[in-house]
């Protein structure tokens, strides 16, 4: 038999979410704000992979990840790149990069217009866009990994009586022409540059979301679900505008477009009943997923952590491609199970590796086991990109996060023969 012909990195993806085997099952790291990893851990990753010892750049503050660059990717043999706008959360762009150390003295750098207030505490605290005049938005507490979003802790909703008004949510959640003018510039730049999959993320502008906080959103479901469908179905009209336009910017130098962001489970089971789910949000996906498939070149990746063992067979027959992160240690995200009802149907991309017990607390042997597992059972007809479950945390040992790479790449080549 003669030897499979290889594949670009572009190629190897797309022939995955065909459901189709390319000559190795596709690889992400970094590739979307939920599939990547955090700075300080990128930093000792660097260091493990042998690769130039220098800062890391701070690209999503919010959740202190780390900008996977080039060397990295080629070095962990990654086939996805990220296209996003230039600011990602708090409203803090990706530019002017300067020196910062994290609250245990990693050196990383940070974007210009992240400017921190400390309190008496030790505590971190963000303004809006980095303007010391405008709202703080977001707080870490001393030696904390993340930033709090404080305008949904403290709430801008009162679900005792009053609902947030509908005349602003387009204003506020239209893609400007700036941020589509980025996004085509540099998609454009990668394609022509690069060979790999492009995954399009305008993540807090993409995705309906909820309103307030979880525990208030549940409550205002509970006392008045006439108002949510409303702000659900203006917010739909401004999403459905934000695809049609970054089409226009963008076309096919995108491969992958990423639309919700919201977890809908928790790790023993759905945080909204389904009934609701179905009520509320799954004619709009529908709709989404519709048009982009009638309308574009694009495939549809949506992000849902937890146990969605009731709401996965509603986005499967809407016609979802994607799921991430697949939460295998969620109640009832049996592998097994996911492969066999849905692999035919929907590509997993992630659950490659369990970023709660194994890839932080396990030996290196444990995590090549477990990768190699989930290769075995993912792998076969397509249909799965390896990717962890989730970002990569802070504290995670750098061997064990070459050992999970260096396995999906060494034991992913087709046909499986784990």
């Amino acid at each position: 038999m003669s030897a499979k012909k290889s594949t670009t990195s572009r190629e190897r993806v797309l022939e995955s979410l065909n459901h189709k085997e390319p000559d190795r099952i596709p690889i992400d790291l970094g590739g979307t704000v939920m599939s990547g990893i955090m700075a300080e851990t990128l930093y000792r990753l660097r260091q493990e992979l042998g690769l130039e010892e220098r800062p890391v750049k701070v690209y999503d503050v919010f959740q202190m990840l780390g900008e996977v660059e080039m060397d990295v990717v080629d070095k962990l043999h990654v086939d996805v790149l990220p296209v996003e706008p230039p600011a990602l959360f708090f409203n803090i762009r990706r530019e002017n990069y300067k020196p910062w150390k994290l609250f245990d003295g990693t050196p990383v750098l940070v974007p210009g217009d992240f400017n921190v207030e400390t309190d008496e505490h030790g505590n971190w605290f963000l303004h809006d866009g980095g303007d010391p005049n405008a709202p703080i938005v977001g707080r870490m507490p001393k030696n904390g990994y993340y930033f709090d979003d404080l305008r949904v802790i403290y709430g801008k909703y009162d679900i005792d009586l009053n609902r947030p008004s509908l005349d602003n949510v387009r204003q506020d959640n239209l893609l400007t022409d700036e941020e589509l003018e980025w996004m085509a510039k540099r998609a454009e730049l990668l394609r022509n540059e690069t060979d790999k999959a492009l995954v399009g993320g305008f993540w807090t502008k993409s995705g309906l979301g909820i309103i307030g906080n979880i525990p208030d959103f549940l409550m205002l479901i509970a006392l008045d679900k006439p108002f949510v469908k409303e702000y659900l179905y203006v917010k739909q009209a401004v999403v459905m505008e934000n695809i049609k336009l970054l089409w226009e910017a963008v076309g096919g130098n995108l491969d992958i477009v990423g639309l919700e962001g919201f977890d809908f489970g928790t790790q023993n089971g759905e945080m909204i009943s389904p009934s609701d789910f179905e009520d509320l949000y799954l004619p709009h996906y529908k709709e989404q997923y519709e048009w982009i498939h009638k309308n574009t070149t694009w495939k549809v990746f949506q992000h849902c952590c937890g146990s969605i063992t009731k709401i996965l067979p509603m986005l499967v027959d809407a016609g979802l491609d994607i799921i991430n992160p697949v939460q295998c240690s969620a109640l009832g995200m049996d592998p097994k199970w996911l492969k066999e009802k849905f692999g035919n149907k929907i590509t997993f991309w992630g659950g490659g590796v369990d970023t709660q017990k194994t890839l932080p607390f396990g030996a290196p042997k444990e995590v090549k086991e477990e990768v190699k597992e989930r290769i075995r059972i993912f792998g076969p007809g397509g249909g799965f990109v390896f990717a962890a479950v989730h970002n990569i945390q802070y504290g995670v040992p750098a061997e064990n996060i070459v050992a999970a790479f260096e396995t999906a790449y060494e034991y992913g080549k087709y046909p499986i023969e784990i």
